[in-house]
């Protein structure tokens, strides 16, 4: 038995391989072939393997759904929309609608990465450069200040002493910084330390908005998708209802389906729920009435990104000024407290 890759495709790879699907499909091309196409044309061993364990799954079951799902490398969302896909006969929409919403989650993956990395390193280096100030600068200006018959003292004499202490214990505090990166990579890398960053995220006021924003943003795009592919709205209230983390969110989308089966039109239940207010409501009315009502939810998650894209530039553009000031500001008042009693100890020599 042919065993199941373990690690999921990541959004870049699943954008260019619904893309790549949607092609050869609306070429006329059938599912089987043009995944045999596919496997042929990858240089990647794994990825190849991937294809041909599906294509293999495709003649056993006849259909792309169960290949897909058996293959374990796949979101639980895109195995839904392939399966209504293939029922409604509109697959080469699908992999289109698919390719679209991933690679709007990447671009706002790479945004987020490249917002925090800066900061990230900005810390790091701030934090580099106090320390050697502490443990390797400052027992030499006490070394100056011995051979000249004076002590340090008040402030500069408890840096000098933290200085010590530091050096002292560097290999419990390496050992800590350790255990810290490895705390980090199971927070970035693992589905628990992604639940804790965002429950984290949704508890900090300059993260809340943010993490909102992009809720809803891929609820939108989870909407505009399973109604392109011919879903009724309490059918895209559900599946697009899965792809968010938020429990919030999830309790607006349920409510707003409560609603919708009591006789409320969806517009006034999304606006009631709270799930969209203002612009976006009325966008979404005007959608409804015109029978757009998919292309004004592909509209609002691209302004909800963007939204979220600018508030994580905001955010940055106010961190970095923030992060050299108190860099200087810690940097000069170490070296001030030293060199200014060194000054006057010269002066009074002279």
């Amino acid at each position: 038995m042919e065993q199941k890759p373990q690690k999921p495709l990541n959004n870049r790879e699943l954008s260019s391989f619904c893309e790549q699907m949607a092609m050869m499909i609306k070429a006329g091309i059938p599912v089987s072939e043009a995944v045999s196409i596919l496997k042929e044309s990858l240089e990647d061993p794994d990825g190849a393997a991937v294809l041909d364990g599906i294509a293999k799954r495709l003649e056993d079951y006849g259909t792309l759904y169960e290949a897909f799902r058996d293959s374990g490398v796949f979101p639980d969302y895109m195995l839904d929309m392939v399966h209504i896909g293939e029922e409604a006969g509109r697959l080469d929409e699908v992999f289109e609608s698919l390719s679209s919403y991933y690679e709007r989650q990447e671009s706002l993956a790479r945004s987020i990465k490249s917002a925090v990395t800066y900061p990230c390193i900005m810390i790091v280096l701030m934090l580099a450069v106090i320390l050697v100030l502490i443990i390797k600068v400052m027992p030499v200006f006490n070394q100056v200040y011995l051979q000249l018959g004076a002590q340090m003292g008040g402030f500069s004499r408890g840096i000098l002493d933290f200085g010590v202490w530091l050096g002292r214990y560097s290999l419990v505090f390496l050992i800590l910084a350790v255990l810290l990166a490895v705390a980090l990579v199971l927070m970035f890398c693992t589905k628990k330390g992604r639940n804790f960053r965002l429950r984290l995220g949704r508890r900090l006021p300059f993260t809340r908005r943010i993490l909102e924003d992009l809720s809803v943003s891929r609820f939108a795009d989870g909407m505009a998708i399973a109604l392109k592919s011919g879903l009724d709205s309490d059918q895209g209230l559900e599946l697009s209802g899965r792809l968010t983390e938020d429990p919030s969110l999830k309790e607006k989308v349920q409510k707003c389906r409560e609603m919708t089966a009591g006789g409320i039109d969806l517009g006034t239940a999304f606006k009631d729920a709270g799930i969209f207010s203002g612009l976006y409501a009325r966008m979404i009315h005007v959608g409804i009435l015109s029978g757009s009502l998919d292309h004004v939810m592909e509209q609002a998650a691209s302004q909800y990104a963007e939204e979220a894209d600018a508030r994580i530039s905001r955010a940055v553009s106010r961190l970095e000024p923030a992060l050299v000031a108190v860099m200087s500001v810690l940097v000069g008042m170490i070296l001030l407290s030293v060199m200014l009693p060194l000054m006057g100890i010269m002066s009074g020599i002279g």
